[in-house]
């Protein structure tokens, strides 16, 4: 326990280090700890000292993070907005996927002389959105209580389901487990809005937090499930969110407690470890390809949803500031990566490269965004503007 307590101090230190450094600059936490995280991997590169950032208790609490910050933006999803707004939901989504999906596969045949399989790879890695950093960037703004964030969040749903279904159908062979996991998943989504609200009634709003550890055991066993059929379990959390966003979403108490958890503990392990195994030397060695598929990504997201958001009649500032968002990645761009490289689809070097890429994607344009074209108008007002 002592060197466990001992490195879990340190990781709270950089933690501490992101927020004081987010607050002075005015910038998003998730982006700040991606950074520090970056900082730290190389300061300490060569002194061999251990922060156990593949201990299993470490990348337990980084993927729980990333299943409950998932969770939490499901959530807050309102139903409502995929009915009434579905036409910019399912337009932006798709064009987010299609177009990197596309475009940086070409990028990597053609331009960086990988392997068909590679590159396909590479096209499925860069053509995510992080619900993750959306989420935390909304969330410290205030916009996830807005329609116009609540629209970005469910085109990020639409775009990794696309890159759900790309990963799985190119590279994982459909088995039974895929059917039995669909098939609880559909279950859940049926009977979980018709259950959850009688249980939290009989036994929630106690100091047991009954409330808590009811979503928690479902997320768990979803995500083992996922796994186990060769998805990943952030997906299942997404979807379980969205199917509650009318109980849990609408139960501000909750989930404010629930963001305590998540924002407090989880997520800062999970964003700091990300930015960890950024290997700047390796960076620095290989500038071209990286700019290749980093700008790949960034032109192929911005000539795709620009005009999309232009035909439903956004904003200058609204259209470029979601385009940009939609530019983010992070969750399921680093899953893809590591299942190319476990898989044998990839090689260290390129593997390097497109987590580099994928991490870039989800700091740059979020800094572009909240600085240039952040729609002012739409921030909700502060009671002290009241």
């Amino acid at each position: 326990m002592f060197e466990i307590l001992l490195k879990a101090s340190f990781w709270f230190f950089l933690a501490i280090v992101s927020t004081v450094i987010a607050t002075k600059l005015r910038l998003a936490t998730a982006l700040t700890e991606i950074a520090v995280g970056a900082i730290a991997s190389l300061a300490i590169a060569n002194s061999g000292i251990s922060i156990g950032e593949n201990d299993i208790w470490i990348k337990f609490i980084a993927g729980v993070g990333a299943i409950m910050l998932t969770f939490l933006a499901g959530a807050e999803l309102e139903p409502e907005i995929l009915k009434t707004r579905w036409k910019e939901t399912a337009g932006i989504g798709l064009i987010a996927f299609l177009a990197p999906f596309l475009g940086c596969t070409a990028f990597a045949y053609y331009l960086l002389g990988w392997s068909v399989k590679a590159s396909w790879l590479a096209g499925v890695a860069l053509s995510t959105t992080s619900v993750a950093v959306v989420y935390a960037v909304m969330l410290e703004l205030g916009l996830n209580k807005t329609e116009f964030g609540k629209v970005i969040l469910a085109a990020c749903f639409v775009n990794d389901l696309g890159t759900v279904i790309a990963l799985g159908l190119i590279f994982s062979p459909f088995t039974i487990k895929s059917l039995i996991f669909i098939g609880f998943t559909i279950f859940i989504v049926i009977f979980a809005p018709l259950v959850t609200p009688k249980i939290f009634k009989k036994f929630g709003n106690k100091p047991s937090e009954f409330e808590t550890k009811y979503l928690l055991c479902i997320l768990f066993g979803l995500g083992a499930l996922a796994i186990w059929s060769g998805s990943e379990a952030v997906l299942p959390a997404y979807i379980f969110g969205m199917v509650l966003a009318g109980s849990v979403g609408k139960d501000n108490q909750l989930i404010r407690r629930l963001r305590t958890l998540t924002i407090g503990f989880l997520t800062p392990i999970y964003f700091l470890r990300a930015g960890y195994f950024v290997s700047i030397p390796s960076l620095i060695a290989a500038p071209l390809a990286l700019l290749v598929l980093l700008g790949g990504k960034m032109i192929t997201k911005i000539v795709g949803i620009y005009p999309v958001t232009k035909l439903f009649k956004f904003k200058h500032k609204e259209g470029m500031y979601t385009t940009l968002l939609m530019s983010t990645g992070l969750t399921f761009g680093s899953i893809s990566a590591l299942f190319g490289l476990t898989h044998g689809i990839i090689d260290q070097s390129q593997y390097s490269l497109l987590i580099a890429a994928v991490i870039g994607s989800a700091v740059i344009p979020t800094i572009i965004a909240n600085a240039f074209y952040l729609p002012k108008y739409l921030l909700p007002k502060t009671k002290k503007e009241d």
